[in-house]
């Protein structure tokens, strides 16, 4: 069999390879190819000339650009555009009553689970305590807990009034990506954007558990890579370690398990958002410069705020999270617990207006319910920051004076 062949690379005619004679027969090969039968040596390859190669790599990489923007496009639409359709075939909630409403959502809840994945991390020692020595003055402890090749920590101050006879709710409060525990009691706090919330919560008689997750933009993103290797999430993980925690300081006498809130901001604000759909014990919770209309701002880059797809935050992907649960439909799984949402107007993380859209949205699950005054929302003129003053106000509410 004879065959003429031409090598064209991206619709860029490169050059004619000579007549060939399949199964071993005799073959005339390209111009600078030697004949392996032919008696004489060939002529050495001419170098394709500088500028035809310059436009072959223009081309190859202008087809490249064509076939992201289709991509792009595609998953765009997927995510954004045909949402609404897709979270209506997986979302079947029934209002008639609290029970009816959570018994519709068991499924999307263990849908939820299996996006953040957590492992199964299990206590492998004593809980070890020591004086957080910043923190003397509320006689503050620091906590580690050994859960085999892991540890997990976390800052633990109780008001000096509580007994066992006296017992106080606890809320864990979660700091954000750039912090540490002791940043949400006002230490080290470069801004005042955690204006000593925990603190502020001691004082007004609630305990404070402050846990300790992993600091900074690279780490999280380095580790995430593995995780999702190993088919989990270091939301996952730090969940994990968390209710470990949980369950050491619930038996504190001094403790009202069934009193625990918490109020985490920006990535805190995350935490606070993806563990109280998986931690019952959480009745209550203040979700600070987090919640937002997830969709636009994963996926639909806008100047009018900071899309997670045009940073280097890659951590801040989790596998299937947009299959079915934007920000409403996660608060969905919250519901009828207690939730505040702090939002800054002058926040770049979100335009509040979408904000407003997607809490109105949220809100609606507790309308149907009849427990409407159950969801807030603190809409201020300051930015990437917590508000003491309604998340304590909120707390109290529904922790100290009115306990769910």
């Amino acid at each position: 069999m004879i065959r003429d062949c031409a090598i064209v690379v991206g619709g860029v005619f490169l050059a004619v390879v000579g007549t060939v004679r399949v199964a071993g027969a005799e073959r005339r090969d390209a111009p600078g190819v030697r004949n392996p039968g032919a008696s004489r040596r060939s002529a050495p390859a001419t170098p394709a000339e500088p500028a035809k190669a310059d436009g072959v790599k223009q081309a190859v990489e202008h087809r490249s650009d064509a076939y992201a923007r289709q991509l792009e496009s595609y998953l765009q639409q997927w995510l954004v555009e045909q949402y609404p359709a897709r979270a209506a075939k997986a979302w079947h909630r029934d209002y008639t009553s609290v029970e009816a409403f959570e018994k519709s959502v068991a499924a999307n809840r263990a849908r939820w689970q299996r996006v953040l994945n957590p492992p199964p991390l299990v206590k492998t020692g004593e809980l070890a305590r020591r004086p957080c020595e910043p923190l003397a003055d509320l006689n503050a402890q620091w906590l580690t807990l050994p859960l085999g090749p892991l540890t997990a920590e976390a800052v633990f101050a109780v008001p000096s009034a509580a007994t066992g006879q006296k017992r106080v709710p606890l809320v864990i409060a979660q700091h954000g990506i750039g912090s540490f525990p002791e940043r949400t009691f006002g230490l080290a706090d470069e801004g005042d954007a955690y204006h000593s919330y925990a603190r502020e919560l001691v004082k007004a008689g609630f305990a404070v558990l402050a846990p300790m997750n992993l600091l900074g933009v690279e780490r999280r993103n380095r580790i995430e890579r593995l995780c999702r290797l190993a088919d989990t999430s270091l939301p996952g993980i730090e969940l994990a370690r968390m209710q470990r925690l949980l369950d050491e300081v619930t038996r504190d006498p001094r403790i009202d398990k069934d009193r625990i809130g918490m109020w985490g901001v920006s990535l805190g604000g995350l935490a606070t958002m993806f563990w109280m759909p998986l931690e019952p014990r959480i009745k209550a919770g203040v979700v600070c410069a987090w919640f937002n209309h997830r969709r636009n701002k994963m996926a639909v880059p806008d100047p009018r705020y900071s899309c997670f797809l045009v940073t280097k935050e890659e951590h801040a992907f989790f596998h299937g999270w947009l299959t079915e649960f934007t920000d409403s439909d996660v608060a969905s799984l919250i519901c009828p617990r207690a939730l505040l949402i702090q939002t800054g107007k002058q926040d770049k993380i979100a335009h509040w207006p979408q904000v407003i859209e997607e809490f109105e949205a949220s809100r609606e699950h507790y309308r149907k319910l009849g427990m409407a005054d159950r969801m807030e929302m603190d809409l201020h003129d300051g930015g990437h920051e917590a508000r003491v003053e309604s998340g304590v106000r909120f707390l109290a509410r529904w922790l100290l004076n009115d306990p769910l």
